[in-house]
């Protein structure tokens, strides 16, 4: 047997495709026997072509050694006795050629594909299960000949030696054994030797006959057999004499067990393979029908000396007779004849043991998944033809060949068809495909055609349909396979051939029988094979060797399931039974039919034959009944014996099939048991994970609400202020009392306020964008029109700086695209105002490009241009290219937003650049164009046009805690006709709104103490007045945009600072307004504006104690504006009576004069 070692999968092979469960590999130590090559001789695989380096004739010599078996002797002598000689003679003439064509196709592709019979069988039409029914006919037809061979030779020791028969028996079979054990090599060797001893032994006793004796034919030509009524030309004598006679057709399956050592085809001299072939195939019909004449020749002779018919059949009779012709002294005719005969059964016994033990490794290995070696096979096979010598199956020759040929034609024949019809008509593969891994357990083509004649044979040989059938029953054999096959090919389709794609078949279709030796590395033994002997095993995960392939019994045929026998004969059943059947097929019924389909065809057969021997011997001797019943009992026995001997090897090696499935089950069980562990150490691991992850997960989402609220905390701080500053600086600068170098100041507050502005809204745009909180408004958009709107627009830029500005646009731009405009704006901008600011000399050129709907816009410069490092980081935040003068303002960010903005829009910009060339940003985004028809309105008129309100004036409520903010826009609205109150927070809003005061506006702000805008909206919404439209003003830019329950827009936020044409638009587009003309409008008064010189000088003070003028000091030198108004809070609850200092400083703080706070302070301390 084999011993198998656990070894780890290689991680070099991979599999085609993944297998529904993988094996558990192990490594597969087989043992001596079946390890070496020269006692194995490749008994369940193919000959490799490394291994066939004979030369043709030497392979054909060793087959045609087998021509000198005696039973040809002994059937011709069989067929002259029972029909006479005229019907023995067509017999044998007929069996020479029907064996002759038969056997040339099966010696062609044994020769050409390096396979034995079973091999060759599995590939013609049966399967690979299917064979073993060929496998155990032909294994029975090696024991039966070879039992026939050795009586024949322990015969000859009785006559020349008188050894006892039994003894005879035991050392006619013990002697070849160790003949046999080295396989063909020792076997070649043997045939070698002794092939001319042999030929001389064989021709001389004829050569003497006929020199003694020339008109023996003559005579021989009139004997009418035993009986007498062989004299005449008798059809039915004819046909049984060649059913007999035909049933030699099984020898060629020994003979194509030498042919597949046949070397590869020299194309230079291909008649000389051919001529091997031939001789080493169906040539020993040349010499066998010469050797049949020979053998009724000489029991003719034989007859003639008055040897009894029933011995003269016997080869050492007939033989005995002969070389009394050569011998005048009888003992040198014994010696001789005795030297013959073991010469010739020698050669004939080792090639009947050598292709049984093939016949038994294959029909074992493939039932029981078990192979102990070819060596073991050859001892069981000599041992069951021990036990047939024992039982005298040599009386019954005439009757064991006439039943054995009909199954031996129906299963060589149905080879034959389809090597000779099916293969060239295209109805089954090219090639001899024998793997388990490509083959269908059974294939109905061959198993049906042989079960089909077999079936009709027998019975026309048990004359069920008459004397004639009977007679010619080989032949209805031979005529039904022939038939049968081809059309139960065609019938099927030849689908039932290959179970999956034939790895040894080319891509033209040609078989690679020789042509390859490539060797692959078998992941079960590890060995190396050549690749027509492999196959890819989805279980094993690599390539198998089909002898591994055919041993295993644990991967459940995973590369073939519909190709089980357990599947087809299930699905035969099905089909063949009632419906109401199936249940009880699953229960085991299903296996109980299909064995007993098998033994019960073998037990009928073999005690049949033995009932027919015995009836015969009993009518011959009926003196004797109880030494016939004995031989008949002992006979039953020794047959149930041989069969169940069969059986227990059977059950043996089943069980230790099942020890391997179960060892593999454990396997399976311990991995499946260490996967579970392992999967729950991983999950444990995941769960870990994940919690960690989590952990960092909320810690990251902590600093980014903390980094937002931070952000958020910073620009409403930032942004308070700059809403006084830029606010006022805008009154300013429309105030035409503010002298011209007055004006220029207010100027450069403006433009340092909206610096810093920016600064802000860059910040707030990029911690919007990585926050995932800034959302596209993607719209209708002129594309045209907004495009040259920023080219004049930057135009009047670039000649304010001398450069020339140029605007290539694509002729066929579209009119309307959907986009978000207002970001898409801002990234042209960014990019424009970069190019200007940085351009010195020379041009800017905003290129335009539209197709397919993507639009490709580019910004040229010839400024100091970018180095590879400057532009592999320009793209980073406050990042700016070292060429850039120290002069040129910016903080970085442009380039920054851009990018992220384009890569929001699902666009791409790039940047590339020559140092003092320039550089070029393309920018690339999808804005599909929409008709015409949806292009939006046209933007209102100017701000500037707006001098005052037409109509009735409209009531703003302005809710905001900050008093310089409410101041603000009250100066900003009321000079344009709108009647402003205000609030300093939400509950002074609500009671103002409940105490009847309903506005036409509301202006609200976030962040106020009590309760927030979101409430206070909420509860005037609550009270009815969810109809008065409502603006958020506030310096919280980051709630704009997002979600929230009151119906606010992003249209509705105004941002602080508060620009005052975006205030009048969202009052315009919500309140509907009209404006009046300028003419119109100056004739309406406008109020006075307070400027910071109508602040009171300040009237004696109560200064607060000592503590708290510190304290407050502290804070101004600060600059801190909100700490400074909860100072003086605290002063004004815990000093009333210093009212008055505390509103003076409250007035400062506002107006953010802390250096006047600070001196007014310092002064107080040197008061008295």
């Amino acid at each position: 047997m084999h011993r198998i070692i656990p070894i780890q999968p290689e991680p070099s092979l991979k599999p085609t495709g993944e297998a529904p469960q993988q094996v558990v590999k192990v490594r597969r130590d087989y043992n001596a026997w079946v390890g070496s090559e020269t006692l194995e001789d490749y008994a369940l695989r193919y000959t490799p072509q490394r291994f066939r380096k004979w030369s043709a004739f030497r392979v054909a010599n060793t087959a045609f050694g087998a021509a000198s078996f005696l039973v040809l002797e002994a059937v011709g002598a069989t067929l002259l006795v029972q029909y006479g000689f005229i019907n023995a003679f067509w017999a044998i003439l007929a069996t020479g050629l029907i064996i002759c064509l038969a056997g040339w196709p099966i010696s062609l592709y044994a020769a050409r594909y390096g396979v034995d019979m079973d091999l060759l069988t599995r590939g013609a039409g049966f399967g690979y299960i299917g064979s073993t029914v060929t496998s155990l006919i032909y294994a029975s037809f090696t024991f039966i000949f070879f039992a026939l061979e050795a009586a024949i030779m322990a015969y000859a020791l009785e006559l020349a030696l008188g050894v006892p028969p039994a003894w005879g028996y035991l050392i006619c079979a013990l002697v070849v054994i160790p003949l046999v054990t080295h396989g063909v090599s020792a076997i070649s060797r043997l045939q070698m030797w002794t092939q001319p001893l042999w030929l001389a032994l064989l021709i001389v006793p004829f050569v003497f006959v006929f020199m003694h004796n020339p008109g023996v034919f003559s005579e021989l030509m009139h004997y009418a057999g035993e009986n007498g009524k062989g004299g005449q030309f008798n059809v039915h004598m004819f046909g049984a004499a060649l059913t007999v006679g035909i049933a030699l057709i099984t020898q060629m399956g020994e003979q194509a067990d030498y042919l597949r050592f046949m070397p590869r085809q020299d194309p230079a001299k291909p008649l000389r393979w051919y001529a091997a072939v031939f001789a080493g195939g169906p040539g020993w019909v040349l010499m066998g029908v010469p050797k049949m004449l020979g053998g009724a020749l000489l029991a003719y002779l034989a007859i003639q000396h008055s040897v009894p018919p029933d011995r003269a059949v016997d080869p050492n009779q007939m033989y005995l007779v002969a070389y009394e012709y050569v011998f005048p002294n009888y003992a040198w005719a014994v010696g001789a004849t005795a030297l013959f005969v073991v010469v010739s059964q020698l050669k004939i016994n080792v090639t009947n043991a050598y292709a049984g033990s093939l016949a038994w490794s294959n029909f074992f290995s493939r039932l029981t998944h078990s192979h102990p070696g070819r060596v073991v096979w050859v001892v069981f096979n000599t041992l069951i033809a021990f036990m047939l010598m024992e039982m005298n199956v040599f009386e019954a020759l005439g009757d064991v060949l006439g039943l054995y040929a009909n199954l031996a034609i129906a299963w060589i024949m149905t080879v034959v068809a389809d090597l000779v019809i099916n293969k060239p008509l295209g109805l089954s593969p090219p090639g001899i495909e024998f793997k388990r891994a490509h083959l269908y357990d059974v294939n109905p083509v061959g198993v049906g055609s042989m079960l089909l004649a077999s079936v009709l044979s027998v019975s026309a040989h048990m004359g069920l349909f008459g004397e004639g059938a009977q007679a010619f029953s080989a032949v209805i054999a031979l005529v039904t396979a022939f038939i049968a096959a081809p059309l139960i090919a065609w019938g099927t389709g030849g689908r039932y051939y290959l179970a999956r794609g034939a790895e040894s078949v080319s891509d033209n279709g040609v078989y690679q029988r020789m042509g390859t030796t490539t060797l692959h590395r078998c992941v079960v033994c590890e060995r190396e094979y050549e690749q027509p002997d492999t196959a890819h095993c989805p279980a094993y995960q690599g390539r198998i060797c089909s002898l591994c392939c055919s041993l295993d019994a644990r991967c459940g045929d995973l590369c073939k399931p519909q190709a089980a026998l357990a599947y087809q004969w299930s699905a035969a059943l099905r089909w063949l039974l009632p419906r109401r059947v199936w249940p009880y097929l699953d229960t085991g019924l299903a296996h109980f039919l299909l064995l007993m389909l098998v033994i019960a065809p073998v037990l009928a057969a073999a005690f049949g034959l033995l009932y027919h021997q015995e009836l015969r011997t009993l009518a011959e001797d009926v003196t004797q009944p109880g030494s016939v019943l004995r031989s008949g009992f002992s006979k039953a026995y020794l047959a149930m014996l041989l069969v169940s001997g069969i059986v227990a090897w059977w059950l043996v090696l089943a069980h230790k099939s099942r020890q391997v499935a179960q060892e593999e089950s454990n396997r399976q069980t311990q991995a499946l048991q260490r996967e579970i562990d392992l999967h729950r150490q991983t999950d444990e691991a995941l769960q870990r994970a994940r919690q960690v992850a989590e952990d960092a997960r909320q810690a990251a989402d902590q600093a980014n609400q903390a980094k937002t609220r931070y952000i958020s905390a910073i620009s409403h701080e930032l942004r308070t202020p700059l809403n006084s500053i830029l606010g006022y600086a805008q009154l300013m600068g429309e105030d035409p009392t503010i002298p011209l170098h007055r004006k220029q100041a207010v100027n450069v507050i403006k433009r340092g306020g909206e610096h810093l502005l920016q600064l802000i809204e860059g910040t707030l745009d990029i911690a919007r964008i990585e926050a995932g909180k800034l959302t596209l408004e993607p719209k209708p958009m002129r594309f045209c029109d907004g495009m040259q709107e920023l080219a004049s627009m930057f135009e009047l830029q670039a000649a304010a700086k001398g450069l020339q500005f140029h605007f290539d646009a694509q002729p066929t731009l579209p009119e309307v695209v959907r986009a978000d405009e207002k970001r898409l704006r801002q990234i042209l901008i960014n990019l424009l105002a970069n190019a200007i600011k940085f351009t010195s000399s020379g041009s800017v050129t905003l290129r335009v490009r539209y197709g397919a709907e993507m639009a490709i816009m580019e910004v040229q410069d010839t400024g100091p241009g970018l180095s590879q490092e400057e532009l592999s980081l320009i793209f980073e935040p406050f990042s700016r290219g070292a060429s850039a003068s120290p002069a040129v303002s910016g903080a970085g960010l442009g380039l920054t937003i851009s990018n992220m903005l384009t890569s929001l829009m699902g666009g791409e910009l790039s940047a590339t650049s020559t140092p003092g060339a320039g550089a070029v940003f393309k920018v690339k985004l999808f804005l599909p164009q929409l008709s015409a028809s949806l292009a939006p309105a046209l933007p209102p008129s100017p701000a500037q046009a707006r001098r005052s309100l037409a109509g009735p004036r409209s009531r703003v409520l302005v809710v905001d805690n900050e008093e310089p903010d409410r101041e603000l826009l009250v100066r900003v609205l009321e000079p344009l006709g709108f009647q402003v109150r205000t609030a300093a927070n939400g509950h002074d809003a609500l009671d103002l709104l409940a105490a009847g005061y309903v506005p036409d506006a509301i202006l609200m702000d976030l962040a106020m103490p009590g309760i927030d805008g979101w409430e206070t909206i909420r509860r005037l919404k609550a009270m009815g007045l969810s109809q008065v439209p409502v603006a958020i003003v506030s310096a919280n830019a980051f709630d704009k945009g997002l979600d929230n329950d009151v119906g606010i827009l992003p249209d509705d936020f105004v941002l602080k600072p508060v620009r005052h044409s975006e205030l009048l638009d969202w009052l315009e587009r919500r309140m509907h307004l009209t404006w009046q003309t300028e003419a119109q409008a100056s004739a309406l008064p406008t109020p006075e504006l307070a400027t910071v010189a109508d602040v009171p000088a300040p009237a004696p003070l109560q200064l607060p104690s000592e503590p708290w003028r510190l304290a407050l000091a502290e804070l101004a030198n600060l600059g801190y504006y909100r700490g400074i108004l909860n100072k003086l809070q605290e002063i004004e609850a815990a000093e009333p009576q210093c009212h008055a200092f505390v509103a003076q400083m409250r007035s400062l703080a506002q107006q953010f004069q802390f250096e006047t706070m600070s001196q007014t302070l310092l002064a107080s301390e040197t008061l008295p």
